[in-house]
């Protein structure tokens, strides 16, 4: 793909179990992600184009690599480029964003809960019946620490422009610890069309390792 994409899509919210693991600061990404078809032309001869609705992404040189990435994963399984929107069988419509972000405290070792050092936390005697408490530097308290959880998504919609049908709907969502879109898009873009276009209404969690290969599992 070479020419410059625009899109535009409204953000469907997709739930995120930020229990389940960081994606930024975990070995692997991890991604939420909901498809929604009918049945989508089979790609021989069929042709698309990769539109934005927002003004402010269409044109946009960041947009346009990330557009780029959507209209390969489509090449991959067969559909091929047209020259502009008006030639093309398909419009996709393709929005991204990551939004400003969360507070979290994390609260890790410690000795509060510990039956062997009292409940003040540093240890405990007895003298005469009277417990006391003393200072060890050895038997620290629990270290707190708090960080900031970014939630990232992306969406694509296909429409037929012969019938102005919606074709396809996909959300990809993910919880990291970063909010460089350089980093989350291309890994939200390959999450969404893993098994592209997979079964209507189905939720899956969707791995990438470190070694590029994909774990699919159903929500």
């Amino acid at each position: 793909m070479t020419q410059p994409h625009k899109t535009a899509l409204k953000r469907l919210a997709l739930p995120v179990l930020l229990a389940a693991g960081l994606s930024a600061c975990a070995p692997s990404f991890n991604a939420d992600v909901s498809r929604f078809a009918t049945t989508l032309p089979a790609p021989q001869g069929q042709t698309f184009a990769v539109v934005a609705e927002d003004p402010k992404l269409a044109g946009g040189l960041e947009f346009s690599l990330y557009a780029e990435m959507v209209g390969d994963q489509l090449e991959k399984v067969g559909y091929t480029e047209a020259a502009s929107p008006a030639d093309a069988n398909m419009l996709v419509r393709f929005d991204y964003g990551v939004d400003k972000g969360r507070e979290r405290v994390r609260t890790t070792g410690g000795r509060f809960n510990d039956p062997f050092f009292g409940p003040w936390g540093r240890g405990f005697g007895f003298r005469r019946g009277f417990a006391f408490g003393f200072h060890d530097p050895f038997l620290a308290g629990p270290e707190v620490r708090s960080y900031t959880v970014y939630v990232s998504d992306i969406d694509v919609k296909i429409d037929s422009t012969a019938t102005g049908e919606r074709l396809f709907e996909g959300q990809a969502q993910a919880a990291s610890r970063t909010n460089r879109l350089q980093t989350l898009v291309p890994n939200l873009v390959d999450a969404l069309f893993t098994d592209f276009p997979g079964n209507s209404g189905e939720t899956l969690k969707i791995t990438i390792k470190d070694d590029g290969k994909t774990v699919r599992q159903v929500r």
